[in-house]
């Protein structure tokens, strides 16, 4: 059989492409950022309308904009970017030809459709059912569809990549085992295999539901299976967020993982018990059992916790070491002051890993203890934490990974580089904003999904204190500035991408093998795609990140009893 491929190697970054896997990075990319971009005007009048002040929009367009930005930036724009990354670490990092191409073209165009559909849906007027579109709340059939469609796809461009993983083993592009963020990879498509399964579950009667063919969707029931499916998408993110944050420390300063076992581990504590952590949007159910919630609440969450706390000490603690041994060794932590700022690859994912560990995280186990639960079910507070998680967390480190990936994948210079400079401080500080003042809105009790805490025209009011009201409007304006951020990304990517300057490449290698099995070519140097044994870390070689890890433990252990002492205010215990 006539095997065709086409190989090229980046002079600069040494990295191997595979001509198919380059283009349906590069199309998953682009429909990514699209994605983004609809989402991103959409929150526009989300924001806007929330802060009371401005008031934009009535309540039936508000609750269109919140469903359609929460399903575009929440799924569309975040797993077409992933499926790119799964791409790039199976293909690219192992050296590999992309299998079946065919297929995976099959899988983006799924993909495309079913995003088209589900807007479609939400924007014709009669979806507007928001992210968790609850039973027995019902939506067109357009809208199950097109969601159904869209994972369809999704699936399909996992096992792609679980395909070219196979490939690369059989046709030995590498030596050992996987890369660790190849290896961070497979994690991420796992759990995206257990979400679309659980999805399939639940969003398959529902459609039928929807068209009259099954009588009744038991909403209890719905809930349980949907954060299944809704929660664990998210956990997706948090997969490939991190191994993007172990790409970049590579990238950047050529950092090694400080155990690799160690991190290894942590991922394989996501595949076990991450999507476990669901359970904090069901606590208030009466349906389910306190047995089910005691096991996910006090031991499965925790042990998910654990992976993510050994990812947050082992990348900074990999960089230190990194830049130690260049020499900057002075205190406690010359080697972050030296860091390379300027760049945005690295600011972006710096401040991912900040944000989601000290937002994300603390409130995340916050949420996840019953009785704290209580206090912020069903507020902002919910908003606040998973912007914390996905945006400020998984959106950042996107970024920071596309200001590498512009001049290697798309072969164009960046342009407005002082703008890039600055994006990632205007996006991610703003953001942060956003999230810390949409939970102090939620602890004071304002609601999740009503679109006026005023309740103008209701004949029992509700008043709520200013300090909500204060929270709301820094919301707003925090909100505003985030918009802007995000619209400085979309400008230096789509200008770069379409209109930037081309990189020469000369020194590009283009390898193409017929009739045979030979491996790609070797990269001329590739950090990322080498497989680095542990430094077998021992005494303090990373104190920085030791005392960075103190003061995270102590802000944990403070908010977690703050919370305690706030509920012992509004349920008195005698």
């Amino acid at each position: 059989m006539s095997v065709n491929r086409m190989f090229r190697t980046c002079p600069t970054s040494g990295l191997v492409f595979h001509e198919p896997a380059e283009k349906l990075m590069r199309w998953n990319a682009v429909a990514a950022v699209v994605s983004l971009l609809i989402g991103g005007l959409l929150a526009i009048g989300v924001v806007l309308t929330r802060w009371q002040a401005v008031h934009l929009l009535p309540p039936d367009r508000f609750y269109q904009y919140l469903t359609a930005h929460g399903l575009n930036m929440l799924v569309f724009w975040i797993i077409f970017f992933e499926i790119a990354v799964l791409y790039f670490a199976g293909s690219t990092l192992l050296k590999a030809r992309l299998a079946t191409p065919k297929m995976a073209w099959a899988a983006f165009w799924l993909m495309v459709l079913g995003a088209l559909v589900n807007n479609y849906s939400v924007l014709r007027g009669d979806s507007s059912v928001m992210f968790t579109s609850y039973a027995p709340m019902g939506a067109h059939p357009t809208f199950y569809l097109g969601l159904i469609l869209f994972a369809v796809g999704a699936l399909i461009a996992c096992f792609v990549f679980l395909g070219t993983l196979v490939v690369a083993k059989a046709e030995r592009t590498y030596h050992g085992s996987i890369p660790l963020v190849t290896f961070g990879a497979v994690t991420a498509a796992i759990i995206a295999i257990f979400t679309i399964a659980a999805g399939a579950i639940i969003l398959i009667p529902t459609f039928l539901w929807s068209v009259g063919l099954v009588p009744t969707i038991d909403s209890l029931m719905y809930r349980t299976v949907w954060w299944a499916f809704g929660h664990s998408s998210q956990q997706i993110n948090v997969s490939a967020h991190v191994a993007v944050w172990y790409a970049v420390a590579a990238i950047v300063f050529g950092a090694k993982p400080m155990s690799e076992k160690v991190s290894r581990t942590a991922f394989l504590l996501y595949i076990l018990f991450l999507q476990l952590a669901s359970a904090h949007h069901l606590l208030a159910d009466p349906g389910l059992t306190s047995h089910w919630k005691i096991f996910n609440t006090s031991y499965a969450m925790y042990l998910a916790v654990l992976a993510s706390m050994v990812h947050g000490l082992t990348v900074p603690g990999s960089i230190e070491v990194a830049q130690r041994q260049k020499g900057f060794n002075h205190g406690l932590f010359e080697w972050l002051r030296k860091a390379p700022w300027s760049n945005p690859a690295f600011s972006s994912m710096f401040m991912s890993l900040i944000g989601f560990g000290f937002l994300g995280g603390i409130s995340g186990v916050m949420m996840g203890t019953e009785q704290l639960n209580l206090i912020i079910h069903n507020t902002l507070y919910v908003p606040g934490h998973f912007h914390a998680t996905v945006v400020v967390g998984t959106t950042l480190a996107f970024m920071g990974l596309t200001y590498f990936l512009i001049p290697v994948l798309f072969r164009r210079e960046i342009t407005f580089p002082k703008m890039a400079q600055w994006q990632p401080y205007v996006f991610g500080l703003a953001m942060m904003g956003v999230s810390l003042f949409l939970m102090g809105a939620g602890t004071l009790g304002v609601p999740r999904r009503h679109w006026d805490i005023g309740f103008a025209g209701n004949a029992f009011a509700h008043e709520f204190p200013g300090a909500a009201w204060l929270m709301m409007a820094l919301a707003g304006i925090t909100g505003i500035i985030a918009i802007v951020g995000g619209g400085m990304y979309l400008l230096i990517t789509v200008w770069s991408v379409f209109l930037g300057k081309k990189i020469q490449t000369p020194g590009f290698q283009h390898v193409r093998a017929k009739d045979g099995i030979a491996p790609a070519p070797k990269p001329v140097a590739a950090a990322i795609a080498a497989h680095h044994p542990g430094i077998g870390a021992g005494g303090m070689v990373a104190p920085g990140t030791f005392a960075l890890a103190m003061v995270f433990l102590t802000a944990f252990v403070l908010y977690y009893f703050i919370n305690w002492k706030y509920l012992s205010t509004v349920w008195p215990l005698k």
